[in-house]
């Protein structure tokens, strides 16, 4: 048995800024393939809500959770007991209709804009757990705005059909 006692070759291992660098990097990596696939997920569901035309044309299914918004159609308000209340969301294309049980908010109105949140059923019947009614007299959601403008129901500057709001210089 014979040991060498030569000189030792000289470790190149990565300095410590280095392997800071590289871990930095490696970090930077992982967390850009996470935010990738994050929006992957998300980019079918961002949609704040749907119109009624939207839920034709996209086909979408029976029993999924989905928003509702349009316009609440003229004289398809229909209250029941138990505070039952059933109406048709519109925008001017196609027509939905919504059944909703509970108390609904007071600018809820026929004309006035809608996002209902609930499950879509069997029959394009769509069963909403919430009803959210416009702010105030002239906001209208873009998609609903835009939707009327190209069916010549409503332009832009015109206040949002309402059949029930009082006419500018009108005493209250």
């Amino acid at each position: 048995m014979t040991t060498t006692t030569g000189p030792v070759p000289a470790r190149r291992g990565m300095t410590r800024k280095q392997r800071r660098l590289t871990l930095i990097g490696l970090a930077l990596a992982v967390l850009g393939v996470a935010a990738g696939l994050v929006l992957y997920a998300l980019s079918g569901s961002i949609t704040l809500f749907h119109s009624p035309t939207d839920i034709v044309e996209k086909n979408v299914q029976p029993g999924q959770r989905i928003r509702l918004g349009g316009l609440v159609e003229t004289g398809s308000i229909r209250r029941g007991e138990n505070m039952q209340v059933s109406f048709v969301v519109t925008d001017g294309r196609t027509s939905i209709p919504v059944a909703y049980r509970g108390v609904l908010p007071d600018l809820f109105r026929e004309g006035q804009g809608v996002v209902t949140e609930g499950v879509l059923e069997p029959g394009r019947q769509f069963r909403a757990d919430s009803v959210l009614a416009r702010h105030d007299e002239t906001y209208m959601p873009k998609e609903v705005a835009d939707a009327l403008k190209q069916q010549g129901h409503w332009k832009p500057g015109d206040p949002a059909p309402n059949p029930n709001a009082a006419q500018p210089g009108a005493s209250r």
